[in-house]
């Protein structure tokens, strides 16, 4: 490849200002280190570089960030030296594996980073070198000769780096030169953007998976509003963002603060941050994806402001198992939840690493700085300062022994990446030199692309004893350890409490909490609504909501609303569901019915009474003189009427609805067209006797009878009519009862008469009844004597006195909770009151004359004549002109004409006045 062609590709891939001063840099550099001679085991550009076939990148964490202006600052024992030294430990397992890449030995350069992007950018610079081809003829030798230029070694796969935004940098530069990168710490998620990181892979998941699993443990212990935090950078921020789109789409999770730490805080910083956090107390949770600096300096904030077991921290992998973040704030992280890539101590390297010494650890050019800081030392006799306390090393210092050791959290996901690289070199290896030992000429210039497919096809069983594989994006699956931070009896540890893989297992009995609480501590925006509420979400936050209760005929549909139950049904108890209404109707044994059950038993029992003395006196002058015919019939439409209160009580049904229809109003229309066919007969007596001497038309008890009947055939036939148009049936009326508390709402068994329907039923027979009232005021001068006219009268008045107090009674309750008893109590009443009327003012006076006073039982051959004169004079009265015929001779036939009519009602021979 040429320079100039590397150019094009670099501009082609970024169309960034910043990538035009990489190449510039990149020209520049692989002309200064083209002179520069190479010795193994020695810096090279603040590097390690260590010979082999096959040249291996390294990007560690060495040194922390520099202040200052200064590119690096302290060095980092555990994410540096221990990682640094995994790589170099896999090389030496597996150049001296006779079957992984037989014969062929892996080099390496290693670079420090700084944990800085751009300066981690500037060194990784070095591994496009080789890439890139001098022009070289503008350069001559003293000799006047050409220039030899000796050609850095090729590098072809890098692994690293730690930080996300170092791999993000890196990947931007070595996906131009096709050079494969193998991270064993990079977890942000948009490296798995396969369209831009495209030659990126990593053995550790990426941060979509941490925020799965962050976000089911979240929900598993019941928490629905957290605030988070993130450093500045691709790790904290896509993090974030991973752990807030995740939750969006599980739904029931919100966010009360998203806070962002900048690259560089300022005093006070995190003071705010902590305040902000406050505001709500409710979201107790804080998800932190930070680093460490960032987080110890969270937690020492949290103390300063006396916030001392109230967050509950869930740490991503940045916390892990670490002791540095947590480090004098054992207090403030207590009960922190956590979460590490799922690992284990590899005893193989801790036999290795214990064992360096400066004598066996040359290649390491920072093992000697590692030594001074491990153990406190210095290896330079003028570096000691006297008074300093600071002694100098004796090389017989040992690690473990002297000082203390414990792995780092990511060495086993180092010896992984440099496997998974040797394993797509060995598979390539058998692929493109079948056979052959070493390396062939195909595999001289190693073609990146394919390399990265062999990458992409590994699949092996890493040093842990997991499966170490990549899907199409070059992630690995996603696999975590569930840690929490513990105090017991003054000793503090992350205690295992659960794992990730897909789906959550976590033993919460195992989990502590601050202040030795034993519940789990609460971590939400609403307290959960009580069953039969729904809850009112707040608007813009989900999880905050209002509780509304499902009141009146509302039940529970779901969690956000309340429906109506249906209209025969009632919510049950708590809401949460429908019940059906209970059944009433009038029951025998309720007061309602008892009274007019008794009236109406009293009743009969007093109608039976009389149609027994009627029938035992039939042939008496007082029975014979009553029209024993229309007795007859009215004592029936009498006992109809009272045996009305037993069909109004009974439990309603289709035959007890039709006996309701026929019989409530026939027994009253039997009675009254009974008295009003007497009443008229007795107003046409008079008025005939007014015009002419003789009887009227249609006065004989046969022509009552018919005159009678032909009135209640009415009656029967609006009631057939009524059965064509609207069949009888039984009814649940569940509207009669539905009171505002559903709890006394009932369900009305009834039969389907609406009032209109029982005013059309009952309105004939009041129309008898007034029309035979308008006959008893007609025939009011009729001597009492005559005929029954007066009681029938005063029978008439009594019952219009009563049905006009039923009418308010029974329409005015139609809004009342007890309208089916008042009404049917009404109406039986009413009709029963009616009845006792009539027996009691027409035949309870003659009962008595029978049964007591018999002596007056007898017939009477005549008349009084005065009694008819009389009558007859009261009638000219109101017709002043009376008839045409002499006064006297008028009364005289009208006497004759009555008399002769009484003999034939009583049966006796008529003779002459």
């Amino acid at each position: 490849m040429t320079r100039q062609g590397g150019f094009e590709r670099l501009w082609n891939g970024c169309h960034r200002d910043v990538c035009c001063w990489v190449l510039l840099l990149a020209c520049y550099l692989s002309d200064a280190l083209a002179v520069r001679p190479k010795m193994p085991g020695h810096t090279y550009l603040n590097s390690i570089r260590i010979d082999g076939d096959i040249s291996l990148g390294g990007l560690f964490p060495v040194h922390a960030r520099g202040n200052d202006g200064k590119a690096c600052g302290e060095l980092k024992k555990e994410k540096g030296i221990h990682r640094l030294e995994a790589m170099l430990f896999a090389l030496d397992r597996i150049n001296n594996d006779n079957e992984l890449l037989p014969n062929i030995t892996l080099g390496a350069r290693i670079l420090d980073t700084c944990s800085r992007d751009t300066h981690a950018l500037e060194q990784s610079l070095t591994f496009v070198q080789a890439l890139i081809e001098k022009d070289s003829t503008d350069v001559k030798c003293l000799s006047g000769g050409p220039p030899i230029i000796t050609k850095p070694e090729r590098v072809v796969g890098v692994i690293g780096a730690s930080a996300s935004s170092v791999s993000i940098m890196v990947a931007n530069i070595l996906r131009l030169f096709k050079i494969p990168q193998v991270s064993y710490a990079s977890t942000a998620p948009e490296l798995s953007d396969n369209t831009r990181y495209d030659f990126f892979s990593r053995v550790v998941p990426p941060d979509t998976y941490q925020a799965q699993a962050m976000v089911d443990i979240v929900k598993a212990m019941g928490w629905n509003y957290v605030s988070t935090v993130a450093s500045e950078g691709n790790y904290g921020e896509s993090g974030v963002d991973a752990f807030i789109q995740k939750s969006r789409e599980e739904g029931d999770l919100c966010i009360s603060q998203s806070v962002k730490i900048p690259r560089e805080p300022r005093a006070g910083e995190f003071d705010k941050i902590i305040r902000r956090l406050s505001e709500n107390p409710n979201a107790r949770v804080v998800i932190i994806f930070a680093n460490e600096d960032d987080i110890r300096r969270l937690l020492q904030a949290a103390k300063k402001a006396n916030q001392t077991g109230h967050f509950i921290w869930v740490g991503s992998d940045s916390w892990g198992s670490k002791i540095s973040p947590i480090l004098n704030q054992e207090e403030m992280a207590e009960g922190a939840v956590t979460i590490l890539p799922k690992r284990q101590s590899i005893k193989g390297f801790d036999r290795y690493f214990i064992s360096r010494t400066l004598e066996n650890n040359r290649r390491n050019i920072w093992f000697a700085e590692f030594w001074e800081n491990n153990f406190q030392c210095k290896l330079s006799r003028h570096a000691v300062k006297k008074g300093s306390g600071i002694k100098k090393c004796t090389n017989h210092e040992r690690i473990g022994k002297d000082s203390s050791y414990e792995q780092e959290g990511k060495v086993q996901f180092v010896i992984d990446a440099v496997y998974a690289m040797a394993h797509a070199l060995h598979n390539m290896h058998k692929d493109l030199c079948p056979g052959k030992v070493g390396l062939c000429p195909q595999m001289e210039t190693i073609n990146g692309t394919l390399l990265l497919k062999y990458i992409r096809n590994v699949n092996f069983t890493g040093i842990a004893g997991t499966p170490v594989v990549f899907n199409v994006n070059g992630d690995a699956p996603g696999r975590y350890e569930i840690y929490q931070y513990q105090m017991t009896n003054n000793t503090t540890e992350y205690k295992i409490i659960g794992h990730w893989t897909d789906h959550l297992y976590l033993n919460v009995s195992k989990m502590q909490w601050p202040g030795g609480e034993q519940e789990v501590p609460s971590s939400i925006c609403s307290q959960p609504c009580l069953p039969g509420q729904r809850k009112k979400i707040v608007k813009g936050i989900p999880c905050c909501w209002h509780c509304e209760n499902c009141d009146g005929y509302q039940y529970q549909a779901d969690t956000y609303s309340c429906k109506m139950c249906r209209f025969d049904l009632r919510p049950n108890e708590n809401h949460t569901g429908c019940v059906p209404i209970p059944i009433v109707k009038l029951e025998w044994s309720s007061p309602w019915a008892v009274f007019p059950v008794l009236i109406a038993v009293l009743g009969i029992m007093a109608t039976l009474f009389v149609v027994a003395t009627f029938v035992r006196y039939n042939d008496t002058p007082i029975v014979k003189a009553s029209g024993r015919e229309l007795s007859y019939v009215l004592l029936t439409g009498i006992f109809l009427c009272y045996a009305t209160t037993f069909l109004m009580i009974s439990a309603p049904d289709v035959f007890v609805c039709s006996l309701r229809r026929i019989f409530l109003g026939l027994g009253m229309s039997i009675s009254y067209a009974a008295l009003l066919t007497k009443t008229n007969r007795i107003y046409r007596i008079f008025e005939q006797g007014k015009m002419s001497v003789s009887a009227p038309r249609f006065i004989s008890p046969a022509s009552q009878l018919v005159i009678t009947f032909s009135l209640i055939s009415v009656q029967l036939l609006g009631v057939c009519i009524w059965f064509g148009i609207d069949p009888s049936q039984a009814i649940i009326d569940y509207e009669d009862q539905r009171t505002a508390n559903p709890e006394m709402a009932r369900g009305v068994l009834k039969c389907d008469i609406s009032d209109l329907s029982l005013i059309c039923l009952l309105g004939y027979s009041m129309l008898l009844m007034v029309t035979c009232t308008v006959y008893a005021i007609k025939t009011r001068g009729v001597p009492e004597t005559f005929n029954e006219a007066k009681p029938i009268g005063f029978t008439m008045y009594t019952t219009c006195i009563v049905w006009l107090a039923f009418i308010p009674i029974f329409f005015g309750t139609s809004q009342s909770r007890e309208k089916m008893y008042i009404q049917t109590t009404t109406l039986t009443i009413s009709v029963s009151l009616s009845a006792s009327v009539s027996l009691g003012m027409l035949y309870i006076p003659k009962i008595y004359v029978v049964l007591f006073h018999p002596e007056q039982n007898v017939s009477k051959r005549k008349r009084s004549l005065k009694a008819v004169v009389t009558a007859a004079t009261m009638s000219n009265k109101f017709n002043p002109k009376g008839g045409l015929r002499p006064n006297g001779e008028a009364k005289s036939e009208l006497c004759e004409s009555l008399e002769t009519q009484d003999c034939v009602e009583r049966g006796d021979p008529c003779e002459g006045l």
